[in-house]
């Protein structure tokens, strides 16, 4: 399954981001089964606006837009497929 990079901007303030991300797995869990949220990063920019960056497994980019557009309270920024990952243990620094 694809996975992707969401980048979304809130319109909410930092301490309603816990209710927000209840929801968000309330709408997926019910509504979007297929979706696997893994993880997110929470930021507050220099502007004082939530985003976070978040990490979803999802059958398709459309899928990713309706949870959105269920979820609400938001705006997606950008959507990224995840062509793969790497750590730093990747790249050793002497060859094997």
């Amino acid at each position: 399954m694809p996975r992707y990079l969401i980048e979304r901007k809130f319109h909410v303030a930092q301490d309603e981001m816990p209710v927000i991300g209840r929801r968000s797995r309330q709408v997926a869990e019910e509504r979007f089964p297929e979706i696997v949220w893994e993880h997110s990063h929470v930021i507050v920019d220099d502007q004082g606006a939530v985003k976070t960056y978040c990490v979803y497994d999802a059958p398709s980019q459309d899928v990713v837009h309706a949870h959105a557009a269920g979820l609400g309270d938001h705006e997606i920024v950008a959507l990224y497929e995840i062509a793969g990952d790497v750590t730093p243990e990747d790249f050793p620094l002497s060859p094997a």
